[in-house]
């Protein structure tokens, strides 16, 4: 086989097999756009200068917080920077064992937070590095993007949500989101939400922050699910509902605040 067609073969392989690795998209546009919203709130004023040089006129965070899920087929390598494989048993994150050649959600962001705060790199790396970790804080905190069940980050888990046949990963996606109040409703009560425990919740670091959505998938995500019928269905009742809203709520608040800090602090 001639070089250049054994090296495209190889490369096709592997995207491939990364692609198949892939979980679903974090929270959605909606969520996304809400972790962006309530961060646009707690910025310093020299942040807000600094990310409108970079965006541009007449753009924001906010409408762009969905950017890296749009670009996903188009540039497969990117699929392993949106999560994090932390096996499900583990009690805390090992970057040797879940993060491999620094594929992964925790290396990514940290690695776009040096860029972002780096006046020399030109306005296309930056405005990428902005966009990217705008949404890799929200992707952190969503529990299915800092867990490993083999799986595929819920994908395979079929459960029955309000009557309705889906999958976990696409239930805290945005099915859980979508039968809470809308966004016009929803975002002054997590604004709020955010705003008291502002102080609290900027505390710790990006380990720290994966720590926590680990933990969150071992004891509600997975701990709290129901038994499967005689028919292997997972039907969600009540109580996981209500457990699982909890958590998606304060997992939002929480990324909003944590993004501000993460953008205040390289945009001094």
């Amino acid at each position: 086989m001639p070089p250049m067609l054994a090296w495209d073969l190889r490369k096709f392989l592997v995207v491939a097999a990364l692609s198949l690795r892939m979980p679903a998209f974090a929270w959605g546009p909606e969520g996304h756009r809400l972790v962006a919203r309530i961060a646009e709130r707690e910025l310093t004023d020299k942040a807000k200068v600094r990310i409108a040089e970079i965006l541009g006129p007449g753009q924001s965070i906010a409408e762009l917080a969905s950017w890296p899920d749009e670009i996903r087929r188009s540039r497969p390598d990117t699929g392993p920077w949106h999560y994090v494989d932390i096996p499900l048993d583990a009690r805390r994150l090992d970057m040797a064992r879940d993060c491999p050649k620094s594929q992964c959600i925790v290396a990514s962001l940290e690695g776009f937070e040096v860029v972002l705060q780096d006046p020399r790199a030109s306005p296309e790396r930056r405005k990428e590095a902005l966009l990217f970790v705008v949404h890799f804080v929200g992707d952190l905190h969503q529990p299915l993007h800092s867990v490993d069940n083999h799986d595929k980050g819920g994908n395979d888990v079929k459960v029955v949500f309000h009557g309705r046949p889906t999958n976990l990963h696409s239930l805290w996606d945005s099915g859980l989101l979508n039968h809470m109040p809308k966004e016009p409703e929803l975002f002054p009560q997590l604004d709020r939400q955010a705003e008291q425990h502002r102080k609290k919740w900027s505390q710790g670091r990006v380990e720290d922050w994966t720590g926590q959505s680990h933990r969150l998938a071992q004891k509600v995500t997975y701990g709290k699910l129901p038994k499967p019928g005689a028919d292997g269905a997972i039907v969600l009742d009540a109580a996981y509902e209500q457990a699982a809203d909890g958590v998606v709520a304060a997992q939002i608040e929480k990324a909003g605040v944590r993004l501000a800090t993460v953008l205040n602090s390289c945009l001094q």
